[in-house]
């Protein structure tokens, strides 16, 4: 939104911004570095104008991990550049850049050291549940744990954590710091909830969709509160889109769910059957429990309990009695439910970009489904 219509908060947000970019300038850098290729966040024909679009900022985004492995001291480097370089959709920044979006398709210089400091939790958070999972495949490569083992990569995502921090206070605002640290917390607490419970056999859809907005929806509620709220839209605009963005966490975590008992471990490139072998309780295996008889719900829970179930013939029970059907209906009300948060807000920028990846996860769901 243009200055004029700003709100005087969001005024005075612009202008510390402002001083904040002079002295600052390297936040956008320009030296062409030499890097893996991207994943394209959006493959497919389906997502080729919303990749096309966001590409340059992705590709600034890479070049800032770049410039910011030197941050770290020299025993971290190796561990940081490989897991910088082991990155996957990057969906969490795309969120920011869109929540952020102008009509002629730019972005702040703030928006990527904003996207870097919520990737790096994100990274955070899936070196250390890589450890707690035992998951040895991420992104079609070695896990941090598996290549330099449990022990660093714990510490390695305690670092990780602490840089996010550090370049979430170099803001002129503390907005930014407090906005990030909270969502960090809160994901932490999803994860102690979800690990604290494994095995539990009164594990409930109500706990599940605590865990998942906390551990998912949290972090993709920040990214487009901090985009929004960054590119100074009214405070109405940057709460509808933070919720937005919780709504399309939640029903991204179910489409992960789902995948975990019929994708292809090749295409979507990591360890499937980890929350099973670990003994996560996740929305298909709580609905189908649901649907056995009490008896064979006892069988299936000491089969889980013990390892012995068995991922494919899960698959097929749950496709039997109905289970995908209904976890795709509960994933439309997810969906439709972030659509709605942005109804009436259609002549902002973003708003479009936004409800294009609605769209891109709704049709990750169809086709993992088939």
């Amino acid at each position: 939104m243009a200055d004029g219509s700003a709100s005087p908060a969001a005024k005075r947000f612009l202008a510390a911004r402002e001083v904040f970019v002079q002295a600052n300038p390297i936040i956008m850098p320009t030296s062409a570095a030499l890097r893996p290729a991207p994943v394209l966040p959006f493959p497919g024909p389906d997502g080729a104008d919303l990749w096309r679009d966001v590409q340059p900022h992705l590709a600034a985004l890479g070049r800032f991990f770049d410039e910011q492995v030197e941050a770290f001291e020299p025993q971290l480097q190796e561990l940081v550049r490989y897991t910088f370089a082991n990155q996957g959709k990057r969906i969490r920044p795309t969120l920011l850049f869109y929540g952020g979006w102008h009509e002629d398709g730019s972005i702040l210089p703030e928006h990527v050291r904003a996207a870097a400091v919520v990737e790096l939790v994100h990274l955070a958070t899936l070196v250390h549940d890589d450890v707690l999972d035992e998951a040895t495949l991420r992104h079609r490569l070695p896990t941090v744990g598996r290549k330099f083992g449990a022990q660093a990569a714990v510490l390695l995502g305690d670092a990780l954590f602490s840089q996010a921090l550090k370049l979430a206070a170099d803001f002129p605002t503390v907005e930014v710091c407090r906005a990030v640290a909270l969502a960090t917390r809160r994901v932490c607490a999803g994860e102690i909830h979800q690990t604290l419970e494994r095995g539990n056999p009164e594990f409930s859809v109500r706990d599940y969709f605590e865990v998942i907005s906390l551990k998912t929806g949290e972090l993709f509620a920040v990214s487009c509160l901090l985009g929004a709220r960054l590119s100074g839209h009214p405070d109405a605009y940057v709460q509808a889109v933070r919720r937005f963005g919780m709504q399309l966490g939640i029903a991204y975590q179910i489409f992960d769910d789902v995948a975990d008992f019929c994708g292809d471990e090749g295409k979507i490139g990591k360890t499937l059957g980890t929350d099973l072998a670990s003994g996560k309780f996740t929305l298909p295996l709580l609905w189908l429990l649901e649907r056995l008889t009490e008896a064979e719900a006892g069988v299936l829970r000491h089969a889980v309990l013990t390892g012995k179930a068995d991922l494919r013939e899960l698959a097929a029970r749950m496709k039997r009695h109905g289970v995908f059907a209904a976890v795709r209906e509960r994933f439309e009300a997810e969906l439709r439910a972030g659509e709605d948060e942005l109804a009436k807000w259609g002549e902002l920028a973003p708003t479009g970009r936004l409800l294009g990846l609605a769209s891109f996860v709704r049709g990750q769901l169809a086709r993992v489904q088939g």
